[in-house]
């Protein structure tokens, strides 16, 4: 039994020779619980003031964030393995101080629930996280009654115990973030809230699956939301249901290690492959099909065998910008012109993914270049050099798919998939030995 601390220090960076595939990947590999729906199901965990045990959490960085955040607000957290239990407590407490890291879901998903919180509540991250955008997300908490110092991190939400909530209009083409956050913690405020999205450009929010996994959550946890029409949700006042919850597997981090099916004319494995479910990663399944690839939904999981060569790709990714930098890699190895479209928000992530790709993808020989909303990606022979991570978990493992078949890659900081991944680098060798069970 552990109990939770958590840390302002970010990834050692460690060079990492990425390993090439002598032969077809052939595998199973278990890929740990999904990073959205835990940080989800914690909050709400919290939010409800009752026990509750949140089953799967994976041993990530983003997780021990916020199971960290949810412990300088006062709330009981104890991690036994891979299930933690929130105790009963009596209401969420101010004058603690946040580690935001670099976890998006903690940085927009934790300021609303601070709000209900008694005293000040301070939020710092790492040196990029104070880059990423934040004002909407605190522009829209004034609205709402709240008192708040500061637009980027670090900032302070002083919480008075209670919100008023209401209706807000904000701009969240930059992140369906700014969506979810509001509508967790909606429930608790005396008026309940209702969010209206409205761009100046026009642009819808991005990655709505990751909208409707709240509106999903929410709902399994008796509160009352709706979606009124494609840019305006409705969460009424009431409590959230003390419940337990189990976190499935990481889709998005399961598509890296397809991924490497795709590029070697190898077939992996997935076991515990939702049949249905709302994470945006399931959509890989149709990407990879596209690529002439193979894939089998089916009792034991998903399973992906690789073409003799993978072709490439027009696809709009708005919806699922967090396959980008896999499906970007799977493009630089194609055999026509990829074009990856509707993700010009990816330039605000954990870095600009746009820029890096194109950046790391033709530092090794290859074809990529920017668009207003997307990268195209031309066939070209690629050659061994150095891959920067851009701190960016997925930028790591978008190296590692290309160092499978291209000799001589080193991704410069391959620990920065801890933010997701725990142990990325042993889980990615055993499956190349065909070692993970």
């Amino acid at each position: 039994m552990s109990h939770v601390t958590t840390s302002s220090v970010t990834s050692t960076v460690s060079p990492w020779p990425a390993p090439i595939a002598t032969a077809p990947v052939r595998g199973v590999v278990r890929v740990p619980g999904s990073k959205s729906m835990t940080n989800r199901a914690l909050l709400l965990a919290a939010l409800s003031g009752g026990a509750a045990a949140v089953r799967g959490v994976p041993a990530a960085r983003d997780t021990t964030l916020m199971l960290g955040a949810l412990a300088a607000l006062g709330v009981p957290v104890v991690l036994e393995g891979t299930t933690a239990l929130v105790g009963h407590h009596d209401g969420l407490r101010g004058g603690g101080v946040v580690d935001c890291g670099l976890a998006g879901t903690v940085m927009r998903f934790v300021p609303p629930a601070a709000a209900l919180a008694p005293g000040p509540v301070r939020f710092d991250g790492d040196t990029r996280a104070r880059e990423r955008p934040m004002s909407t997300v605190l522009e829209a908490l004034r609205a709402l009654g709240c008192a708040v110092d500061g637009d980027a991190l670090p900032f302070v939400v002083h919480g008075r115990g209670s919100v008023p909530g209401g209706v807000v209009t904000l701009d969240a083409s930059e992140s369906s973030q700014f969506v979810s956050g509001l509508l967790l913690s909606a429930a608790r405020y005396d008026n309940g809230v209702t969010v209206r999205h409205r761009a100046v450009s026009g642009e819808p929010v991005p990655s709505l699956p990751h909208v409707e996994m709240t509106v999903a959550m929410l709902r399994g946890a008796g509160v009352a939301v709706e979606a009124l029409d494609p840019h305006t949700w409705r969460v009424e006042p009431g409590s959230v249901a003390v419940r337990d919850w189990e976190v499935e597997p990481d889709l998005s981090n399961a598509s890296v290690f397809l991924a490497a099916a795709a590029v070697t004319e190898g077939s992996v494995t997935v076991p515990g492959w939702p049949a249905r479910t709302t994470q945006a990663g399931d959509a890989i399944r149709s990407i990879l099909e596209l690529m002439g690839c193979a894939t089998v939904l089916s009792g034991n999981g998903l399973s992906v065998r690789g073409p003799a060569e993978l072709s490439g790709v027009d696809v709009d990714l708005h919806d699922v910008g967090e396959l980008t930098p896999t499906v970007a890699a799977l493009a630089a190895l194609a055999s026509s012109p990829s074009r990856l479209r509707g993700v010009a928000h990816l330039r605000g992530h954990e870095t600009d993914r746009l820029a890096a790709l194109a950046a790391e993808i033709t530092a090794l020989g290859g074809s990529a270049t920017e668009t207003a909303d997307g990268l195209v990606i031309r066939p070209a022979r690629l050659a061994g050099g150095l891959w920067r991570a851009h701190a960016d978990h997925r930028m790591a493992t978008a190296g590692a798919i290309l160092g499978l078949v291209v000799p001589g890659v080193v991704v410069d900081d391959i620990r920065a998939t801890s933010k997701t991944l725990p142990d990325f680098p042993g889980t990615w060798t055993a499956m190349l030995a065909g070692a993970v069970g």
